[in-house]
């Protein structure tokens, strides 16, 4: 399971969810793949991640939506 390759630590950056072992939060990954940055360059802007790990960050994200706990828009 991908989801090993992901840790949440509140002694590393407060909490974020992380690839497992380093300091590169699931979002950052998600973020540049967002932009259109293929997941092998991923790998260009962290060279520490394998490509396990951008595939983990990426089913962390969508585990994470699929939780449907999504924030509701109050009434005005």
């Amino acid at each position: 399971m991908t989801l090993q390759r992901i840790s949440i630590d509140h002694q590393i950056m407060g909490g974020v969810p992380c690839v497992s072992g380093t300091r590169v939060p699931v979002a950052a990954v998600i973020g540049l793949m967002a932009e259109g940055v293929a997941p092998t360059e991923v790998l260009v802007h962290y060279p520490q991640l394998v490509i396990q790990d951008v595939l983990a960050c990426l089913e962390f994200a969508a585990t994470a939506i699929d939780e449907r706990h999504l924030p509701l828009k109050l009434p005005a």
